[in-house]
């Protein structure tokens, strides 16, 4: 859990490319600024997915933090301690799998998503 009131996912570091972290020769200074890494220099970073996919999780931890500073650190251990407990499922095969209580612990049993509306697909 960070400890931050961040309303919104933060910027992910910027990677430094080739032509940045080049020396007086043109080459990639190793010693300056690490190994050189070809996944980062091919992999085109989208910023706003990167967001999206930290969102629910920066939310959680805004929530979690304000717990914390107004009820004591009691209340987001027991929530925590809740969701673990919670999230342990054991799947049936024979019937479809769903947790409910999780759902209503994090706040989701109000809204539709589309996991909602298929689940026998």
């Amino acid at each position: 859990m960070e400890s931050s009131l961040r309303l919104v996912p933060a910027n992910p570091s910027p990677k430094a490319s080739i032509s940045d972290t080049a020396n007086s020769l043109g080459l990639h200074d190793t010693l300056k600024y690490g190994p050189r890494s070809l996944a980062d220099e091919i992999k085109s970073e989208n910023h706003l997915q990167a967001r999206l996919e930290k969102w629910d999780e920066t939310q959680r931890n805004l929530k979690l933090t304000m717990h914390r500073n107004i009820y004591g650190l009691h209340a987001p251990m027991r929530q925590l301690m809740e969701r673990k407990i919670v999230s342990y499922n054991p799947h049936v095969p024979a019937m479809p799998q769903s947790n409910i209580h999780l759902d209503i612990l994090e706040g989701r049993d109000e809204t539709l998503d589309v996991t909602d509306s298929s689940v026998g697909i």
